[in-house]
């Protein structure tokens, strides 16, 4: 009976988003107060029941239930039972459950949340998750339902995808997820203040930090596919601009440039219109991503769930939602005025200008993943296009946005005079050249030597380099310029900087390790993609090739069988080797790649195995066999790949580290915010915050420290 509940379950979630959804008609404030107190309980319920369904399914995995056609085509009876639950999203039933699911928690979560905001505001922003529930949970129903009955039950199942019976998939599709249904909120927030035409800086702040966990769950989200490809797939590279690759990197670029406007129009009131047309813009490439992974319109290694059959609905919802948020942009739009004003030399233009280049950015990874589709459409031909295009095309976008975002903090609002601004940059650009002579010192004693006749430092290696020794530096010149301070006694000096690092804000620390992060990931991207060396080799037992300094010998084959494969284990002892590559300098790791061939289908897979290091990655692959004990084998020295990982998951752990700012925490329901001012440190070049009145819709906005806006 656990199906049929789940379906029950979604049933009446359906109706609870249908109540929710009636409340952007209704009228007058007098009325709206009624139905808001229904909007909650409905919200919360709605979550519950989706909640429900999900744990539904995941229990029928769990029980081996092969009644179900979605867990007999998904699952098998020997696989381990952390497969059985990872393979609830292994298809396309239940990624779209579990898609439902976190939008119905994200709905819990400002339900929860938005007490402090006026009944009206919240109910339209809870209306409009509840109109993408209703598209969401219509399509569950009737075009793929989860729960659909097998007759008579089938006695085994077919197991789940090979490529996913990998620890990375526990965690990544949640993370990745989480991060597009978390831009929902963003978009909610958006049109609820197109809707009701108060479009000012307080939508801005309320919407700041739910973007900006969106943003870290998509990052982290990224972070773990991009190592799930590396680790598994067998190919040794970590970013391939794969179609369904891009269809997450374009709303994080997009995700990237709301955060930054969002910061804008809460601290200045600008970019109104533009900030709120990158919330809807970031929302939409999330229901593009989507669309393209599960529509079936796509042909890729990581798009394992296809159906295109029902492609069409998916793309007929998309279509309503972004077609419908534009033209309700469009009605609105004119009204709402431009904004604080600021000169072309200060922080807003450097960021309006950064926000330009990460858009265009995103613009030309969409350009490059939809050609080919609509080319094959429209004329039956069928091309590629790869990572030569998005390298040629993306990287010369990003590199100014990069060089840029050293600039922006250093400068003041509203107006960065020369004298100063060029005063700082030397600062940064001096920090830069320390952290550059630093970083060239570390990789060339880090990266393995270059083999004969192979030039190691290239032009675009040491670029790659000083820009990531700018985006450290930079961030380490405007933390030193914001905390120093001037004094004759020492231990005076001391204690004024102990206050001034207390006094400075989450979101300013989080801003710095996320700038540093972009630095880290930098550098290891620029050594891992210059320097590696790989090769491949037919090797049988006690065979050897030699590799960057490093001799990888294959020292024993050991079949053995898994839970539900069979396997060879292969055993490769790698040694250092001296200057001249001859002579063994001792044992420097030892790996173990295997072959598997999986019962339930016979397939075949090659599992690499890695020996990770700060310095360098040893990746190796049992590939084939080719008789008489001979075996394909494929070999690599990667450097710093880990620090491409501990970059991302630096920029991720930015922004929930600002998430902890005071600022965003909600006053209590009826809480007058008054009006106060505060001292400020007057090296911050920070202008006030946009000071809530304890009238209207910022009545209950979070106390903040500043005083009234700057009128310009």
């Amino acid at each position: 009976m656990i199906p049929e509940i789940g379906v029950f379950a979604l049933v009446l979630a359906l109706l609870v988003a249908v109540v929710q959804g009636t409340l952007p008609m209704m009228g007058a404030h007098w009325r709206i107060e009624p139905w808001i107190r229904v909007a909650r309980p409905a919200a919360l319920l709605q979550g519950a029941l989706s909640l429900l369904a999900f744990a539904a399914l995941a229990w029928s995995f769990l029980a081996g239930d092969f009644s179900v056609l979605y867990v007999a085509a998904n699952s098998h009876s020997k696989l381990p039972a952390i497969y059985r639950f990872t393979a609830v999203w292994g298809g396309h039933e239940g990624s779209m459950l579990l898609w439902q699911t976190l939008l119905a928690g994200w709905g819990c979560a400002v339900a929860l949340r938005s007490r402090a905001l006026p009944a009206d505001y919240a109910a339209r922003v809870l209306a409009v998750m509840g109109w993408l529930g209703i598209g969401m949970l219509l399509f569950l129903l009737f075009l793929s339902n989860p729960f659909t009955r097998l007759s008579p039950a089938a006695p085994e199942g077919r197991d789940l995808n090979p490529l996913l019976q990998d620890p990375g998939m526990v965690a990544h599709p949640p993370l990745l997820y989480m991060g597009y249904v978390g831009f929902a909120v963003a978009f909610a927030f958006g049109l609820a203040a197109l809707i009701s035409g108060r479009l000012d800086a307080t939508w801005a702040r309320w919407s700041r930090p739910w973007t900006l966990a969106a943003w870290s769950f998509l990052t982290l989200g990224i972070l773990l596919g991009s190592a799930w490809a590396y680790g598994v797939l067998g190919w040794g590279g970590w970013w391939f601009w794969d179609p369904v690759e891009n269809a997450s990197l374009m709303p994080w670029l997009a995700g990237t440039a709301l955060i930054h406007s969002l910061i804008v129009t809460d601290r200045r009131g600008a970019f109104r219109s533009w900030t709120v047309l990158l919330a809807i813009a970031a929302f939409s490439l999330s229901l593009l991503g989507t669309f393209l992974v599960r529509s079936g319109v796509l042909t890729s290694v990581h798009a394992f769930a296809v159906d295109p059959g029902r492609g069409l609905y998916i793309l007929c919802l998309m279509v309503a939602v972004v077609g419908g948020s534009l033209l309700l942009f469009a009605w609105r739009a004119p009204s709402v005025g431009l904004g604080g004003r600021f000169a072309a030399l200060s922080r807003e233009t450097l960021l309006l200008v950064n926000n330009v280049l990460f858009v265009a950015a995103s613009l030309a990874v969409l350009l490059g993943t939809l050609y080919p589709l609509a080319l094959d459409l429209l004329r039956g031909e069928k091309i590629s296009v790869g990572p030569p295009y998005f390298e040629a095309v993306v990287i010369p976008l990003v590199v100014p946005a990069l060089l840029l975002m050293g600039v922006g903090p250093l400068a003041r609002w509203k107006r960065a005079p020369r004298p100063e601004l060029a005063r700082q940059l030397r600062w940064a650009l001096g920090a830069s050249a320390l952290c550059a002579a630093a970083l060239s010192v570390l990789a060339a004693w880090a990266v393995p030597a270059a083999p004969r006749g192979v030039s190691g430092w290239t032009p675009l290696a040491s670029f790659g380099v000083v820009l990531a020794a700018w985006c450290v530096g930079s961030a380490l010149a405007h933390a030193i310029e914001r905390l120093g301070s001037s004094g004759d006694d020492e231990d005076g000096r001391i204690d004024r900087l102990w206050r001034r690092v207390g006094r400075q804000p989450a979101s300013w620390w989080g801003m710095l390790v996320a700038h540093a992060g972009v630095g880290v990931f930098v550098l290891g991207a620029t050594l891992a993609t210059g320097f590696e060396h790989r090769r491949e080799a037919t090797l049988a037992l006690g065979g050897s090739v030699d590799v960057a300094g490093l001799r990888f010998r294959l020292e024993a084959l050991t079949p053995g069988e898994g839970p539900n494969h069979d396997r060879m284990r292969g055993t490769f002892v790698v040694d250092a080797l001296d200057g001249d590559g001859g002579r063994s300098l001792g044992e420097v790791a030892r790996v173990h790649p295997e072959k598997r061939v999986f019962h339930a289908d016979g397939t075949a897979l090659s599992q690499p195995a890695i020996d990770v290091g700060w310095r360098r990655d040893l990746f190796v692959v049992l590939a084939e066999p080719l008789g008489d004990g001979r075996w394909s084998v494929r070999v690599q020295v990667k450097p710093f790949m880990a620090w491409i990982w501990g970059g991302v998951a630096l920029m991720a752990l930015g922004g929930l580290l600002a998430l902890a700012d005071r600022r965003y925490r909600p006053a209590r329901a009826g809480q007058a915010v008054e009006p106060r001012a505060a001292s400020r440190d007057p090296r911050s070049h920070e202008p006030p915050l946009l000071e809530p009145a304890p009238t209207g819709l910022v009545r209950a906005m979070p106390r903040v420290h500043g005083t009234r806006p700057e009128t310009s």
